[in-house]
Formats: C-alpha cells, structure tokens, sequence
C-alpha cells in the first residue's frame, strides 16, 4: 500500500506537470490546471461511487476493476471480506457443534450474561425448569427458582459448591445447580437431575436406620443374658471364657448398630434443631477421666489445653459423638508412650477443637476417604481395638449439622492432626464482656 501511495502522487505530480506545460504552450495556464484538477477529483469521486455501490450489494459480488490506489484499495477490501467470511464459516461451525454436543448432554446447560440474566440454554435445562424462547432470555434464575436455599447459595451464604433443590416446575424432581464463574463476569449454571439418585440414598438410609432398629431389640436380650450366664459360669473356665469372648462380640455388635443410628439420623437431618448452650471445658473433662482408662497400661501423655471461657451452641449428643471419636481414635492409634494432645479455643474465626497425637499417621492417598463409612486404614488394627469404621463418618455429618469444618493433616510415622472448626455465631463466651457473634 505505501508503494501504491507513492505512485499515485508520482502520478498526480506528473500528470500536473504535464498539463502546466500544455497550459503555458496555450497561454491559459491557471484554466487548464483547474479543468485536471477538476479531473482528477471526479476521478476520485467516481471510484468512491463505484466502492459505495459494491459495498451495498455485498461480499459475494467480486470487487469493480481500477489502477493505481484504487485497484489496490479494491483488492485489499476484498482480500479482507474473503477473510472475514472464512472466519465466519468457522465460526458457525464450531457454535453449530457446541449446539450439538450440549443438546446431547443429558445435564442442563445456562448461560449468564453480565448481571446475571439468562443468555442462553440447552434443550436439558428447556426441558429441566421448563424454559421459553424469547420470554426467559434475560430473566434472572432467582425469579425461575424462588427456593430459600438456591437464594443462600446465590447470595454466597452457603459454603458449598453446589445446592440440591426441588425443580420448581415439579416438586418431586430433585435438581443440582452449580454455578461456575468463567470468562469476563460471565457464569455457567449445570442442572443435574438427581431425582433418582437422591431416593436411591434415602433408601439406603432407611434401610440401614430401620435394620439398626431391628438389630438393637435382640441385641439387648442377648447381651443381658450373656452377663447372666457370665455371672453363673465363675466356676467352669472354658464355658466363662467363652461367654466373655460372647460378650466381647455382643458389646461391639451393640456399638456398631448405635453408630449406625447416629449416622443415620445425622445424614437425615441436614442442620441440627437442637441448640444448646454446651460448657464445652466440662464435656472434656469428663472425655480427659475415660481416655485415661483406655489409654491403660499404654499409658499416654494427654496433654488438654482447653478454654473453660468458650462455650458452644450446637447439640450436645453430636458434640460429644464428635469430641470422643476424635479423642478415642487418637488413643487406639498411638502407640504405648506416646503423646497426645487436645485444644479448645475460640478467636475471630471461631472456635476450634484440635487433636493431635504422634501415631502411626496416615498416608496421603487414604486422606481423602478417611470420612467414608466402614472405610479402614488398617483392618486388622481396626478391628482388634473394636473400630466400627463409622467414626469419622459420624464426625464429618455431625460437623456438617453444626454448619463446621473437619480438617485432618497426617504423615506417616509422625502422627496425625485434627480439626474441628466452628462458625463464630455459634460461639458462646462465659464471660459476657468477650461474648462475639452469637446467634
């Protein structure tokens, strides 16, 4: 283009020579100077005509025929539509493929535009909360799911990934929305329709609440006549030891379906309803007397550093299940010697119960399972110290019913830590003039 630039006032200044020089041969030099430049801006008036009128008939028309800056001008233009259509061709074939894949998938797909209106949708999620081209295009998914918990989790009220809510078209669809930020202050909404998945574990629940029930009556009876034969039996050795060894089984079997219950009832209910004031000092104190007992002749150091000044509000049945699994787990783990050591104490973030020991330790790939139900690090160990494998399982839902945390930090070889942390609204100060956050 600069070379096309040049040429052309080459060309300009020539051609201006030339009629000057014709000018003065016929003694109108002023005249003839004027009728080109006169010329040569009808030229250029000329071309533009030409370029506005290919411009309105499109791209598909191949550009008008010129010299010089013109013809330059024309095929640059064109080069330049030649490639925007291209870019275009690509364009709609890869939105046309995003369509299809998205149409295929089975979860709902939305699209938020800045600000949070609905942009656009795929057909699982037209069909999920029954959406309507143009009407929704805009709406706000506040105004589509009007639930208490979707606007907690809208709001960042819940710290969670992800909400589970009834589809608002239909109550018995159960729906899971995540919303994920991408983009410049864009979001992506996926809808799952967990419907089945949400009664297969309410099945699960019930079965296992309902035969722990049944397990426990029986269990009873057996246990109480157990202890009586144990009592009538002092005098033939082998059939006493052999009811003790019933005993033994009985208690753990009795241990096991109490555990059950709990987990049960805990995975039932999302959020405690019983809150009470707990003297949190007075429950460790207590757990401090019985993991003296079991630590026995293994003979622990236990170490408690606790704040008699924080109190907690929470149920006290899940607080104790929590404080003794963690407490217990940590004496069944560490070896005869060892040193374990317990905090209770409360600041700005809010209140923290801590264990830790200098155990066996965990490896890193079990950490994450660690909270599943019946899931053993070490079975044979497990089950020689009477472990359900329920414990963390328990301590997990029940921090999650006291809207907390459980941490855990381990090495192999050097012991394990964990943390239970508590929301401040839920932290209690004895002494008033400390008192922050409560509910």
């Amino acid at each position: 283009m600069p070379n096309a630039w040049i040429k052309e006032l080459l060309q300009f200044f020539w051609l201006g020579l030339v009629a000057a020089v014709i000018g003065l041969l016929l003694g109108e030099i002023t005249l003839v100077l004027l009728i080109y430049t006169l010329a040569y801006l009808g030229w250029y008036f000329y071309n533009l005509q030409r370029m506005e009128i290919w411009l309105q008939k499109g791209k598909k028309y191949a550009p008008p025929q010129s010299t010089g800056l013109w013809g330059e001008l024309f095929n640059g233009i064109y080069r330049l539509q030649q490639r925007s259509r291209k870019r275009s061709k690509r364009l709609v074939k890869l939105l046309s493929r995003f369509r299809e894949t998205t149409g295929a998938m089975p979860d709902g797909i939305i699209i938020l535009q800045t600000g949070g209106g609905i942009e656009w949708w795929n057909s699982a999620a037209q069909a999920l909360l029954h959406l309507q081209y143009p009407q929704d295009v805009g709406q706000r998914m506040n105004n589509l799911i009007r639930h208490p918990q979707f606007t907690a989790y809208v709001n960042g009220e819940l710290d969670t990934p992800d909400v589970m809510v009834p589809s608002p078209k239909n109550p018995q669809l159960r729906l899971n929305i995540r919303i994920i930020p991408y983009g410049k202050d864009q979001e992506l909404v996926l809808l799952r329709d967990v419907t089945i998945m949400e009664q297969s574990d309410q099945m699960r629940r019930d079965f296992v609440a309902n035969i722990s029930h049944e397990l426990r009556t029986p269990l009873t009876v057996l246990s109480g006549y157990i202890e009586n034969l144990l009592e009538l039996s002092k005098d033939d050795e082998q059939l006493h030891r052999a009811l003790q060894n019933m005993a033994q089984q009985s208690h753990r079997m009795r241990h096991l379906t109490e555990d059950l219950m709990l987990l049960s009832s805990l995975e039932n209910e999302r959020s405690s309803i019983k809150r009470e004031v707990i003297n949190v000092g007075q429950m460790l104190a207590s757990l401090r007397e019985e993991a003296g007992i079991v630590s026995g002749d293994m003979k622990h150091n236990l170490i408690f550093k606790v704040d008699e000044n924080v109190y907690l509000r929470g149920d006290p049945k899940e607080l104790e299940s929590i404080f003794t699994n963690l407490v217990m787990n940590a004496v069944n783990y560490t070896p005869p010697g060892g040193t374990i050591w317990v905090r209770w104490h409360a600041d700005a973030a809010g209140a923290h119960f801590e264990v830790q020991d200098t155990g066996v330790g965990i490896a890193a790939h079990h950490i994450p399972r660690l909270t599943e139900r019946f899931y053993r690090v070490d079975v044979a160990r497990s089950r020689a110290t009477g472990g359900s494998g329920l414990g963390l399982a328990i301590v997990k839902h029940a921090m999650q019913s006291n809207h907390g945390q459980l941490k855990i930090k381990s090495e192999t070889g050097r012991g394990s830590t964990f943390t239970c942390d508590f929301p401040p609204t839920l932290v209690v100060y004895k002494d008033a003039s400390k008192q922050a956050g409560v509910v």
